[in-house]
């Protein structure tokens, strides 16, 4: 199962996901939250714990124009329900939520992603999340399936 994308033709200030995934609610927690999971689906994660208040960042490899930090303070979480982060990228001036939203259905867990607050000259930086969740989505699935 891929991510499907539900981000609005017309919408250009948030990004939005949907997953239908056959996993419980704690396998999928599991992989939002677990540092050593996140790097394999998203991008290592640095200092990160699921608690209000925290600070942390994600790190990879730099490239022209992104000295390859996402700074990030978690904002609300609530096990197994609810993951809301700030995702700053500085060389980028990005400062947007991520939040992720987990509801129990009969097969699994619906998983719903929202990147918000992307600025109306931010169209090209918007364009590259919507391609990376996309991408980032599809590793997730992949990892949940191979993940006890």
């Amino acid at each position: 199962m891929s991510p499907f994308d539900k981000t609005a033709p017309s919408q250009t200030d948030a990004i939005s996901f949907e997953f239908d995934l056959r996993h419980s609610p704690k396998k999928v927690w599991r992989a939002l939250t677990d540092p050593e999971l996140l790097t394999e689906w998203l991008l290592p994660a640095v200092g990160f714990k699921p608690e209000p208040g925290t600070a942390f960042a994600f790190k990879t490899q730099p490239y022209p124009g992104w000295d390859g930090t996402v700074n990030c303070r978690v904002l609300e979480s609530e096990e197994q329900r609810k993951l809301s982060y700030t995702w700053v990228v500085g060389d980028m001036v990005l400062d947007t939520v991520v939040t992720f939203t987990l509801t129990p259905t009969e097969a699994g867990t619906r998983l719903a992603l929202v990147q918000s607050g992307f600025k109306p000259d931010q169209k090209q930086n918007f364009g590259g999340a919507r391609y990376g969740w996309n991408m980032m989505g599809g590793k997730l699935v992949d990892l949940l399936a191979r993940i006890p």
